[in-house]
């Protein structure tokens, strides 16, 4: 049974992973090694390229706290407090529990991948408080719907070559999106992982006795109790008036946008988040103070993803990223080219976690590649596409989101990822190469 082989791997993980921040620094310095040992740089340049690129994930750092802070903003509205307990009720023993935390985060995930994260982990929480079931387990169930993020609407790759004017262009041509992520191959893998990841999770729920749980008042979520306004300058902060006209003016926006043809970035999800919260919360005042307990948990993201700039940096400007792609497509045929593109961007991918950014360093190698050898473009770039989601499984970086949320550190759940990251390859891999 998998509950039984995979409580080996969560207690090695759990021994010897240490906490996110601390992973991210010995990446720092394998990298930095790497680069001088492996690509002959000089240590100033390595130190040069690493502080240049420090602030390069500024922004998307900032998207990724906004995209926690209004989702749990959100989730602590009274609507969304009914739909998730509502949700959760179908949940009514710990497999099952698993099973639909499972299904709502692949849902959510293959959707848009911000959402996915922060929905996952809400939903998990809200399960918890009314199942007693293995939390690290629960919440490891959550994250492992993400591994088809990818593969789903919002994939970075198959969205920018189904893009005019894409760098590569004059190699690809347009790739729509009825080749990539509609394509039968990828359907095939996606259908595949919703069946088998629940599964999975399901077949992993350890013995009582090796189960870690959470009561439900550690979970319980602060009743935002309002007073009532004492002097009429309160008066503002405790009407609805003010939630309401700003928040309308936000509905608009956001009915014109998908109206249009728009599609889900990360940029409107947060916003649609965020306009939703400050309607449902109504006064303002209720709305700062949902804020207040939303940021205490975005520490990691904010002191670590600049790490993760500078790593990537690194890779890109000294050419191991480069490297390390061209050393594997080496060994490749017409046959299993998709294969070692797989498994090349899941290496990168550790030190380059960013889907956009990898697709930049990999594409000039894997394109002529792929032509060279007779391989469907539409192919090879979802196999780039599906190397970077798969060891996500076990990179701490797209976690932290969901830990924040959920309260847990990376080593509480990667045991059980790392069994879903052997598992969920062999599938992937097998599609990629065969279908």
């Amino acid at each position: 049974m998998l509950a039984t082989a995979s409580q080996p791997l969560v207690r090695i993980v759990d021994r010897y992973l240490p906490d996110a921040y601390i992973f991210v620094l010995i990446l720092t310095i394998i990298v930095f090694a790497a680069a001088i040992l492996v690509e002959g740089q000089a240590p100033l340049d390595v130190a040069t390229m690493w502080g240049d690129g420090f602030w390069a994930l500024l922004t998307f750092s900032m998207q990724m706290l906004l995209i926690l802070v209004t989702g749990f903003m959100l989730a602590m509205t009274p609507p969304v407090k009914w739909l998730l307990r509502t949700i959760a009720t179908f949940a009514t023993s710990p497999g099952s529990a698993i099973v639909v935390v499972s299904l709502v985060s692949l849902a959510a995930s293959w959707i848009n991948w911000g959402f996915g994260l922060v929905v996952g982990a809400l939903f998990a929480k809200e399960v918890a408080r009314l199942i007693r079931v293995d939390y690290r387990l629960l919440v490891a169930s959550a994250y492992s719907g993400f591994v088809v993020w990818h593969g789903g609407l919002a994939g970075s790759v198959p969205l920018a070559v189904a893009t005019p004017g894409h760098p590569f262009e004059g190699i690809t041509g347009i790739i729509p999106t009825g080749e990539t992520i509609f394509s039968f191959f990828n359907l095939a893998i996606v259908a595949a992982l919703f069946l088998v990841v629940p599964l999975v999770n399901w077949l992993m729920v350890p013995d009582s006795k090796d189960s870690v749980y959470v009561e439900r008042h550690q979970l319980a979520e602060p009743e935002l109790e309002i007073p009532r306004p004492e002097r009429p300058a309160e008066w503002l902060e405790y009407s609805p008036i003010l939630s309401w006209i700003v928040g309308a003016a936000g509905l608009v926006w956001i009915v014109t946008y998908f109206a249009g043809g728009g599609g889900l970035t990360l940029n409107t999800v947060i916003f649609t988040f965020l306009i939703l919260a400050i309607i449902l919360h109504g006064s303002p005042r209720r709305t700062l103070i949902a804020l207040q307990e939303a940021v205490t948990g975005g520490a990691g993201i904010v002191i670590q993803f600049p790490f993760y700039a500078g790593i990537m940096a690194i890779m890109v400007n000294s050419g191991l990223a480069e490297s390390i792609s061209t050393w594997m497509v080496g060994f490749a045929s017409d046959v299993t080219l998709p294969f070692w593109i797989f498994l090349s961007a899941g290496l990168v991918n550790f030190f380059v976690p960013s889907g956009g950014g990898q697709w930049a360093v990999q594409a000039p190698i894997i394109l002529p590649a792929a032509e060279a050898l007779g391989v469907d473009f539409a192919r090879a770039s979802m196999a780039v596409a599906w190397g970077d989601a798969w060891t996500n499984l076990i990179q701490p970086f797209w976690a932290l989101p969901m830990l924040a949320i959920a309260g847990l550190k990376a080593k509480d759940i990667m045991g059980f990822c790392l069994m879903h990251l052997l598992i969920t390859g062999a599938i992937i891999a097998v599609c990629l190469t065969f279908l």
